[in-house]
């Protein structure tokens, strides 16, 4: 132990840093294995083991923590200077104030772009927080509830500790917030509001366009606590419509409440909102795709049920939609950047649909 760490404290030695990527690797490896096999007889002494390995890379960590410089510093200078980020992003710079804080503030950004654009952002995210000791970690993960586990994106452990972001299926059984049912359709709905719910809490820079809640412009949930509060319990109001219309086995109230759900859903975004390629985006449409299940229930109970999502230029579709909002930024001049409501014609009564569309200004 003694010569691993007169090693370790060598600087500008590459031996000193192959050896220490290497203890970052195995800790996080230990810990992955402790989270799959509990049980194992050799767990009690892999805490040990952890706990030398800690200590052995503990004065590295408080040695390069001794200054207030963050180590991913070319990590945000790069991205801040994208300027096809900013195309889906806007113009906003980076707000982080720790190493930690940066990482999980770009990997949600990325959230919201491309996939094809976010994955190689986030390679060269991780390449450069290697150079400077860090490794990557997904034994480290803030849960998010949903209907299946997906890591959203990693941790790092090492010379920068920051938390992952992953998708839980036990995180929703154990939710106290809109508790899963008998139904399947409605557990998946469950799912979708407690990934809501939860993902308010830790990112800043989601909005709400939410009709009912405030008709007039796109509203922060940060900046304007008491808009998040009233968010959120329209969410849970919606989905308590919904659960009674389903046990009512009422096909076209059941889609009506869902409709107003899938509007509730689809009005928590972002500004610019995140694109329809993204994997917010794919998110979002998953839930749209549930809407499309009960659109065919109800015309195989004998209804006429038309529903259209809302895209495209917002000139050939303003005709369909009503109390439309419209930003500055994102997509092309006269786009239609997110439909929040889609239209419907149940029965031939018309429903008209909502957008944010981009200014053709």
């Amino acid at each position: 132990m003694q010569h691993l760490r007169q090693l370790l404290e060598i600087e500008n030695s590459h031996l000193a840093q192959l050896l220490r990527f290497s203890l970052y690797g195995i800790q996080a490896s230990l810990k992955q294995a402790q989270t799959e096999f509990p049980l194992d007889p050799g767990a009690e002494l892999c805490d040990e083991v952890l706990q030398e390995i800690h200590a052995l890379l503990q004065p590295i960590s408080l040695k390069s923590n001794s200054n207030n410089e963050l180590k991913l510093s070319r990590l945000r200078e790069e991205f801040d200077a994208d300027k096809e980020l900013k195309l889906y992003l806007g113009n906003s710079q980076l707000q982080s104030q720790t190493d930690a804080e940066l990482w999980n503030e770009i990997q949600r950004k990325l959230l919201r772009v491309p996939e094809e654009l976010a994955t190689s952002w986030r390679q060269h995210s991780l390449t450069i927080a290697q150079e400077v000791g860090a490794v990557e970690d997904t034994s480290n993960l803030y849960p998010l509830p949903f209907i299946r586990d997906e890591i959203v994106y990693p941790g790092l452990s090492g010379t920068v500790e920051a938390k992952g972001l992953c998708l839980s299926q036990k995180a929703l059984i154990n939710s106290e917030i809109i508790q899963v049912s008998e139904s399947k359709d409605l557990n998946s709905l469950a799912g979708y509001l407690n990934l809501c719910i939860n993902f308010i809490e830790i990112e800043p820079d989601l909005h709400h366009a939410l009709k009912s809640v405030f008709s007039f412009d796109i509203v922060s949930l940060h900046s304007k606590p008491e808009q998040q509060n009233q968010y959120i319990e329209a969410l849970i109001h919606r989905f308590q419509r919904t659960q009674k219309a389903v046990e009512n086995t009422d096909e076209l109230l059941t889609l009506r409440t869902w409709i107003d759900m899938d509007e509730a859903i689809h009005s928590l975004v972002f500004v610019p909102p995140g694109d329809r390629y993204s994997w917010w985006g794919k998110l979002q449409q998953e839930s749209r795709r549930m809407l499309k299940k009960f659109v065919d229930r109800a015309n195989n109970a004998g209804n006429d049920v038309r529903i259209r999502q809302l895209s495209g230029l917002y000139a050939d579709i303003c005709a369909l939609t009503k109390d439309d909002l419209q930003l500055d930024c994102g997509g092309n001049p006269g786009e239609v950047l997110a439909c929040l409501r889609v239209y419907a014609r149940i029965n031939q009564e018309e429903s008209p649909g909502r957008v944010i569309f981009r200014s053709s200004r």
